[in-house]
C-alpha cells in the first residue's frame, strides 16, 4: 500500500481498527471533531490542521467505495482529485458537519450541528449570555481561618444605566437581521470546510434594533468599575473557588450575566505553615528548659497565646499538639484542626568563662544513663564494626 508523504492512515487518524463498522467510525469521528473543531480552538492552527485531516479520514472511511479503495491502494488511489475541486480536498466531499446533524435526527433532536453541539442555530439576545470572569484574590492566614468579608473592584461590562439592558431607546424595535437572518451567525468558508462565526452586525442577537441606545451602542451593556462584596468562609484553602453567580460581565440586551470566579491565594505565613486543618511550627527551645522542663509560651492565631508544657529531658525532635488550635473546617460547623509544635533545642553558641567552666563541670557530671539515646547509637555502632 503506498503513502504519499505527509498522509497519515486515516484508521489511526480516527483511533479505529481496520475491520471497524460504519457505527464506530461515526462515533470516533463526532468526538474528534468536537475536540478539534476550530470554534473550540480559536488562533490554533494545529488545531484547524487536525481537524482538516480527521474530515478526510471520515470522508474515505465512511464511504464504502473510498474505503475499498484505500485499502487496496492507500492514498495513491485519490491523487488527482483536488484538482476537481480547485485543489486541497476530495471530489464531492460533503459539510463535515453533516454527521452531527445526522446524530442529532438519529437522536430525536431538531436542527443541526451548532444548535446541538456549539451554541450555534438561532439565537437571540436572551442566549448571548454574559462571560465568566475570574479575580484573584489573595487574603492573610489569619483570614482564611477565621473567614473575612472583602470588597473587591473589577471593571467589566455591566448593565447600561440609560436603557435598562434592552439596547434600545424608548419606543424602539427589534427586527430580524437581515445578515445572518436571525441565526446571529454567519458561515465562513475554510478550505472543503465551514466554521460558523458571530454576526458582526448584530453581535450574535440575531435582531438588529431600529433606534439602538446612544451610550451603549445597542449593546445594552457598558463597561464601567464595579464593587462588590465578597464572603470568605473559614477555612478555606489554597486555590479554592468561589463563584457568585450572576456577578460576570452583563450579557447582550438583557441576557443573563455571566458568573464571578474569585480564586483564593493565602500569603505565606512568619510562623506557621499550613497542612490541610492543622498548623505547624517551628519553637527554638533553651537548652536549660529542654533538660530540667518547665513552661512555654506559644502564639496562636487570632494574636492569643497558649501556655505549653515542657517535661524535663525533652529531646530535640519532640512534637507537641495543641488540640483545637488549627485552622477551621471548611463546612466543619465551628470545628478546628491542631497546632503541632515542633521543637528545637538551642545550645548556646557563646559561652563566658564562668558557662564555660560549669558546663565543663557538668559533663564530667554526666554519665552514659544521662543519655540513652548516644549510649543505644554508640552500641549500634559498635556491633556494625564487629561483624
Amino acid at each position: 500500500m503506498s503513502r504519499p508523504r505527509g498522509k497519515r492512515c486515516p484508521y489511526e487518524l480516527l483511533g479505529v481498527e481496520r475491520n471497524a463498522d460504519v457505527t464506530i467510525i461515526k462515533t470516533s469521528y463526532r468526538k474528534l471533531a468536537v475536540k478539534w473543531h476550530p470554534d473550540k480552538n480559536p488562533g490554533n492552527p494545529e488545531a484547524e490542521a487536525q481537524f482538516k485531516e480527521i474530515s478526510e479520514a471520515y470522508e474515505i472511511l465512511s464511504d464504502s467505495d473510498k474505503r475499498a479503495a484505500y485499502d487496496r491502494y492507500g492514498h495513491a488511489a485519490f491523487e488527482g482529485m483536488g484538482a476537481a475541486r480547485g485543489g486541497g480536498g476530495f471530489q464531492g466531499f460533503h459539510d463535515p458537519f453533516d454527521i452531527f446533524n445526522e446524530f442529532v435526527g438519529a437522536m430525536g433532536g431538531g436542527g443541526g450541528i451548532f444548535e446541538q453541539f456549539f451554541g450555534g442555530g438561532r439565537r437571540s439576545a436572551q442566549t448571548g449570555h454574559g462571560s465568566d470572569l475570574r479575580y484573584d484574590m489573595n487574603i492573610t492566614l489569619e483570614e482564611a481561618a477565621f473567614g473575612v468579608e472583602k470588597e473587591i473592584e473589577i471593571r467589566k461590562l455591566d448593565t447600561c444605566d440609560s436603557c435598562g439592558g434592552t439596547g434600545g431607546q424608548h419606543g424602539a424595535r427589534a427586527h430580524t437581521c437581515h445578515v445572518c437572518r436571525g441565526r446571529g451567525q454567519v458561515m465562513a468558508s475554510h478550505g472543503f470546510f465551514q466554521v460558523a462565526r458571530e454576526c458582526s452586525q448584530c453581535h450574535g442577537a440575531g435582531e438588529v434594533i431600529d433606534k439602538p441606545c446612544r451610550p451603549c451602542s445597542g449593546q445594552g451593556r457598558k463597561e464601567r468599575t464595579s464593587r462588590m462584596k465578597v464572603k470568605i468562609p473559614p477555612g478555606i484553602d489554597e486555590g479554592n473557588r468561589l463563584r457568585n453567580a450572576r456577578s460576570g460581565e452583563a450579557g447582550l440586551r438583557g441576557a443573563p450575566a455571566g458568573d464571578l470566579h474569585v480564586v483564593i491565594h493565602i500569603k505565606r505565613h512568619d510562623i506557621f505553615e499550613r497542612d490541610g486543618a492543622d498548623l505547624h511550627c517551628e519553637m527554638p527551645l533553651p537548652f536549660a528548659t529542654a533538660a530540667l522542663g518547665g513552661e512555654v509560651h506559644i502564639p496562636a492565631l487570632g494574636g492569643t497565646t497558649e501556655t505549653l508544657k515542657i517535661p524535663a529531658g525533652t529531646q530535640g525532635a519532640s512534637i507537641f499538639r495543641v488540640k483545637g488550635q488549627g485552622m477551621a473546617i471548611l463546612h466543619g460547623h465551628g470545628r478546628r484542626g491542631d497546632l503541632h509544635v515542633h521543637a528545637r533545642v538551642e545550645v548556646p553558641t557563646r559561652l563566658n568563662r564562668e558557662q564555660r567552666e560549669a558546663l565543663e563541670k557538668f559533663s564530667t557530671l554526666c554519665s552514659e544513663e544521662n543519655t540513652p539515646l548516644h549510649r543505644t547509637f554508640m552500641k549500634r555502632v559498635k556491633e556494625f564494626f564487629n561483624r
